[in-house]
């Protein structure tokens, strides 16, 4: 029989059968269990905390005319209107968002040619991750990706029936939306955009909107 000779031989020899045998000490784990603790408070709650803390701003509606009234309010202390110079304006392309800016009484634009100039952009969302505070929009939406990428000031709608606590949920409910037909692309948006990459100096809104606003409608 061949004698191991050196020291390296008898540990190559060892993580071989390690490789070979599988470990009995990691056969019962459970893969699939969620690794966070559930959530103590409600998830509007936490998303909220979460959403400020990476700079969103959150407005929490009780029904949709809540939500008419403070998107009008919301427009006119910012004073942004559809005709504002060098052709720059509001832009909102999903047709659930633009009944509830029509309602609102807020004039906006819907001709995808003219993005490039998009101020304010309000569009619906996936779903909102609360334990994150994260946004997640897909190309399945009629915005996809294109106007919060060119917006100055993201405006999302979102109701609470759309709130999961995790990231993971919330893939889990857009495969179920859409079946064998998943989106392209998915994003998370988790506040605005920031770098520090010039003179060490956090600039925000630098590669997407200056600011991100989520209007969360209560049922």
């Amino acid at each position: 029989m061949h004698q191991e000779t050196t020291t390296k031989e008898k540990i190559l020899k060892k993580v071989r059968k390690a490789l070979i045998q599988k470990s009995s000490s990691t056969a019962n784990i459970d893969f699939d269990s969620d690794i966070y603790q559930k959530a103590e408070e409600p998830l509007e709650i936490i998303f909220a905390q979460q959403f400020t803390k990476l700079n969103g701003k959150f407005i929490y509606c009780e029904n949709e005319k809540e939500l008419s009234e403070n998107l009008s309010m919301l427009m006119e202390e910012n004073k942004w209107d559809n005709h504002e110079k060098n052709g720059e304006g509001i832009f909102c392309f999903e047709n659930k968002a633009k009944e509830i800016l029509k309602k609102s009484g807020i004039d906006f634009s819907e001709n995808e040619k003219d993005v490039r100039h998009v101020n304010v952009g309000v569009s619906l969302c996936e779903f909102l991750a609360a334990r994150t505070g994260s946004v997640l929009v897909s190309s399945k939406q009629t915005s996809g990706r294109i106007l919060p990428a060119f917006a100055n000031y993201h405006i999302v709608i979102a109701y609470s029936s759309q709130l999961v606590y995790t990231i993971k949920e919330a893939l889990g409910g857009i495969k179920n939306k859409y079946k064998n037909d998943f989106p392209s692309m998915i994003v998370n948006i988790s506040g605005p955009s920031r770098t520090a990459d010039i003179e060490k100096t956090l600039v925000q809104g630098a590669h997407g909107p200056k600011e991100i606003y989520v209007f969360l409608v209560d049922g």
